[in-house]
Parts: structure tokens; sequence; C-alpha cells
């Protein structure tokens, strides 16, 4: 059992609702929540069901609300919060355990001699979640109300509740139709009796999204309440779903799925591994192009799609640093057929079919994608099909081409007033915080490091190298520009509208991480590392701005112009722990050390959301986690970093 939490922290509603849970179903969808079993964010649900796989992510299910009648006296197990402020139900009161069952959120409830024990999960396929029972301890049978309340919304909006669902009986449930042209969804149970019930529970008070700056209320319509009879050691089970689905042998089958996540570790291998190798697979899900079956990662959990820039950082890690490379294949051609004008997309949206190309980088992580993929694999297949669209992207790269990005003396410039094109992408209407116009330095770090994966890859199919060989050269003659030497550490943009931009910033980290050393000297990498590690890291990744600099903001929070402003400008990034330890590794060769760095984050795997590591954390101390709570880039480079750790050791 990797990670569990007992009274301590799931009797304190403080504690309890700070921690969450996710499950996801492999095709978009998800349900989270909080431990407390109260509802704090617009996401918060028990079905989110993906309508438009893997988006057109909808809110059906919200929450059950469970009663327990035992040995005369009665237990409410539900909490929610009003925007009276007032709080009902406190049955993380009655909370003694709860814990991850490989990757299936679990709360064992003690009411007297009782043991009531709840599972949560999802089907993979499906847009269907099951809820089981299980009276694992009692001297006399318990009776269990449940109340589902349900919606349907974009997963980002609120409801103020003026229509009324229509319910109708089916053999072992109900069939809950929302409005007019809405998808129909199931609830269906076994044995249990029905009490339709058809009201809005109204003004749910939403803590995150009151932090958030956003609208803090809610409505959820009240579906019914099912009553089932346990004995002890009986056990029962419900579904949520849009389609058929039949809660037999369903937890057998995940569990078994989730298992064979983890088969390839060894059985020595840490329980807190295990438990980030099958986070790891929460990001992946499949997307349909152009007809054909693919594979793409979702960025983040609850908000984020799947977007390009963050795919290829975090495909290493969620492929191959788990010993799945099957996976990667499918991911890497699914994005090649979206490849225009040497871009590829960064983001899917959520309405319509036109992918948006408006990432610098992400096309450059692609090539680190593919080396790392034909590493593993030698898979020199796929390198053939996708070589010539690499070529292409080289010549597009030299003749230019959207948003001013072109080849410029062995550097590449990007930007046009209006646009962020690097990672550190935050827009609030006309404002871009971080527009970084100019030569970004991690920009040609990567594009160093594409030239440097296309000679292998020429090499490796027998073609030419020379013209990838002589673009390298001019790049690292021309990257020597970003040092500077009053300071020690390199220029973060350079030939800017206003110059060169000296702030310290932790992008300078990869040309340490990716250029195998060749872009500065051993003793400029033992300065970038060092000063990074004084000034940008903190338990949880690295700043993304340092604390001496004017703009720096240390909490990130409040309206989205607030924390849009901040998001760039100190919030400290956990993907970033990725590349810090791959440079540091380089230039001290010290796995013990590098090992450290790692240890507060597998600490943080039992808070924030439980078993997995979210997107950002306040600059400031005590870095608390804030953003997405589940997140790709993060999970795959902790991943990543330990598989470098491990190299390094056994070397």
């Amino acid at each position: 059992m990797a990670i569990a939490l007992g009274r301590d922290i799931c009797c304190s509603l403080s504690s309890a609702e700070q921690r969450e849970w996710l499950i996801t179903n492999g095709i978009g969808g998800y349900g989270c929540g909080t431990v407390a079993g109260l509802l704090s964010r617009h996401y918060h649900g028990l079905l989110v069901a993906a309508l438009k796989p893997p988006l057109g992510r909808t809110l059906l299910v919200a929450k059950v609300n469970e009663t327990v009648e035992y040995q005369g006296k009665s237990y409410q197990l539900s909490c929610d919060r009003w925007a009276s402020g007032t709080v009902t139900g406190h049955g993380y009161r009655y909370l003694e355990r709860f814990y991850l069952d490989h990757q299936i959120p679990v709360w064992r409830f003690a009411l007297g001699d009782c043991l009531l024990e709840k599972r949560i999960w999802m089907e993979q396929g499906a847009n269907t979640t099951y809820l089981q029972y299980h009276l694992r301890r009692g001297s006399n049978p318990l009776q269990l109300k449940v109340t589902a309340l349900g919606n349907y919304r974009s997963h980002h909006h609120s409801t103020r509740g003026d229509w009324s669902m229509e319910t109708a009986a089916i053999p072992d449930g109900l069939k809950i139709i929302a409005r007019e042209g809405a998808k129909p969804f199931y609830w269906r149970w076994s044995g249990a009796q029905w009490q339709p019930l058809g009201t809005w529970y109204r003004n749910y008070e939403l803590a995150v999204e009151r932090y958030r700056g956003i609208d803090p209320h809610d409505d959820h319509w009240a579906i019914a309440t099912a009553t089932v009879t346990l004995q002890p050691g009986e056990t029962t089970a419900c579904s949520f779903s849009t389609a058929a689905a039949d809660p037999h042998q369903a937890l057998e089958r995940h569990r078994a799925y989730q298992i064979s996540l983890v088969q390839h570790l060894a059985p020595e291998s840490p329980a807190w591994l295990v438990q980030l190798h099958q986070a790891a697979n929460q990001f992946i899900v499949s997307r349909t192009v152009d007809g054909m079956p693919g594979k793409t990662a979702i960025a983040g959990y609850p908000w984020f799609g799947d977007w390009g820039r963050d795919t290829m950082i975090a495909l290493p890690g969620l492929a191959l640093a788990t010993g799945r490379p099957e996976i990667a294949r499918p991911i890497l051609s699914t994005f090649a057929r979206y490849l225009d004008q040497g871009m590829l997309p960064n983001l899917f949206p959520e309405a319509g079919e036109t992918p948006e190309y408006n990432t610098v980088d992400a096309i450059l992580w692609y090539f680190e994608a593919v080396r790392a993929y034909v590493a593993a694999t030698q898979d020199h297949r796929l390198l053939a099909e996708l070589f010539p669209a690499l070529e292409a992207v080289i010549a597009w790269h030299q003749k230019g081409t959207r948003y001013g990005i072109h080849l410029d003396k062995g550097l590449i410039y990007a930007g046009e007033d209006g646009l962020q094109l690097t990672w550190m992408d935050a827009k609030v209407g006309d404002w871009v915080v971080t527009p970084r116009r100019g030569k970004p330095v991690e920009i040609s770090a990567l594009w160093y490091n594409a030239l440097d994966c296309m000679v292998q890859f020429a090499r490796q199919l027998d073609r030419p190298a020379d013209i990838y060989q002589a673009l390298a050269q001019k790049t690292k003659q021309g990257f020597q520009r970003f040092w500077q030497s009053d300071r020690g550490y390199c220029y973060d943009v350079l030939d800017g509208p206003a110059g060169h931009e000296p702030m310290l910033r932790p992008n300078q980290i990869f040309a340490v991480a990716l250029a195998r050393g060749e872009l500065l000297s051993p003793a400029q990498q033992k300065a970038v590392v060092d000063t990074v590690a004084q000034q940008l890291l903190t338990s949880y990744g690295l700043r993304s701005q340092a604390p001496h600099e004017p703009s720096y903001a240390g909490q990130y929070g409040g309206g989205p112009r607030q924390r849009d402003g901040s998001y760039h400008r100190g919030t400290a990034w956990g993907w970033l722990i990725g590349p810090f330890i791959q440079a540091h590794l380089r230039v001290y060769q010290d796995p013990v050390k590098a090992r450290s760095f790692l240890e507060p984050l597998i600490d943080h795997l039992a808070a924030g959301c439980v078993g997995t590591l979210g997107e950002i954390f306040d600059g400031d101390p005590p870095h608390t986690p804030r953003g997405a709570f589940a997140q790709a880039w993060t999970v795959a480079e902790v991943l990543r970093a330990w598989q470098l750790i491990a190299a390094a050791e056994a070397a």
C-alpha cells in the first residue's frame, strides 16, 4: 500500500479538503473530489464524461451523499459547504483511513463496530464510474441510502439551475435526461430501492474557485435516493454511465489493468515509484485522427486538454521511463500528422477541429521525444517514416515560418507583438506577461539539440549528416552571446525589442541539460547550475523568476489577471526539477545529491492530489500547491529524473 492517510489527516476538515483524488478513463473523462467529500472546484465530480473524446468534458454526476443506518443510529457520511459558510454532514469525522488501492481511491468509515469501505474507479475506454461499498466488519446488517447529485454542463463552468431533469425507470436503475438534446446517462444498481427526488440543491460554496477569483457557487440536481442493505462481509456496487455498464467483475478487471502497468518493475522497487508509474498512465488517452485511432496525452487535470508542448516534454517520462515505449509510437505518429510549416500544434481546442500553432518550442521538443524513443527501441522504421518531415522542419526554420520564427546567425528568433510563443505563455487580455520576443535561451538550446538529433538520425538511416553538423556548429558559436560574464549566468533573451533580457530565469538550465555539455564551457555550466540551485530551486521545482527581480511574485492566487501575472514571474514549476537534476548530474556526477532533490516531491504524493503530482507551487515557502492538481510533465520529469539517477548510480 503506497499511500495511506489516517485520522490525523482525514478527520481534520482543513487537511482533508486540501487533499484530492483523481480517477480517469483513458479517453479524456475523469472523476475527482476531496478526501473530505465536499466540493471545492467546478471540476469536482464522480463522472466528468468526455463526450467528444478526449475533450467535450461534461459534468454529469457531481457527487453522492450517503447516510448509513446501523444498530438504530444514523450516520451521515457526506460533507457539504454552502454559500452561507455553513458546513453540513461532517462525514469525514468517521473516516478512519483513506488510501489508494492501485490508483483506486478507498475510504474506510468506522461506525461503532462497523467498518464500511467505499471505492471509486472508472472503466477504461468508457464514460463510466463505479462505486463499490463493502461492509468489512459489523455485528448487524447496515442500511445504506445514497443520493446522487447530477448536472449537465462544461466542466469549466458553474450552474444556476433553471430547468428540470427527466428521470425514467429502467431495469435495475434510472435513465436521466438533463435537457432536450442532452446525451442520456444512467444510474444502475441491482437490488436497490429507488426514490426519485427531482429538485435543485443550490449554492454550494467552492472554496478553491473563490481563491481563484472565479464564481464560487454552483447548483446540482438531486436525481434520486437509492437504498440497499448490506450484511457483514457483503459487497454492493453501482454505476453511473453514458452507456450500459455492469459492475460485475469491474473491480477485478480494473485492478488487473493497474497491476499490468507496473509488472515490469523489480519487486524491490519503492512503493512510491509503483504509485507514480500508475499515475503516469492517467494522462495517456485515445484520440482519433482522420478516422484512425491514435494516442495523445492530457497535459493536466482537471482543466487541460492535450497540448503539443506538454505532450512532447512529458513523453519520455510517461512512456519510456515507465517501460511502455509502445504508447510513445502512436503519440509521435498522431502529432506528426499535424505538422505544418515546420510547426507542431500546441493546442487541440475543445470546440472545432482546427489546431492552434502558437508555440515555437513544441516542435523542438518533438525532436527530443523522437530521439529518446528511438534510443529506447531502435525503431528505425518509424524514424524513416518521420525523417522527411523532420528535414522539412529544419528547412522551414532556416527560411522562416509563422510569427517571425527564423534562424538568425545560428540562433532562433521568435515573436511578434501581442504573442507569447515559449512555455512562459501567460496572457491576460492584451497583456502578454512574459513575451520573451527575440532569441530565448532555451529555444536556441533546443534548436541545437534538434540539430544534434538530426545528425544521429541521418547516420542511423545512412543519410547525409553534414548539413546538420554545419548548422549545429554555427549555433554553438553563436550561443556564447548568451553568457553574461559579469553576472555568471545566461541572458534569458537576446536581441529583444529593448535589447537583451538579463533577468534570472530557469530557462538557461536546458543549455546544460540538453546540449550534451557543448554550448557552454565546464566552468559556465557549473556557474549556471549553482546559480539556479541558489536562487531558483525550491522543494518542489524551480522558480520561474528569481526573488531578487523587481517583478517577482511569490504567491499564486487571486483573479485571472493576478494569477496569470504571477504564473511565470516567481511561481515554482514541478516539471523543471527534471532538467535541473539532469544538469546537476552532468556537472557534479553525484547521484546521491541528485536523489535528495526528488525527496520532497516524493513526500508530496501524500498531499495535494493524493498519488500524483501537480503543476505549480507558490514561489515563497511553504510552497503551497496551486494550479492543476495533476500535471503530466511533473509526473513525467520526476520519473525521468529517477531513471537518470539510477543510470548514474549504475555507471
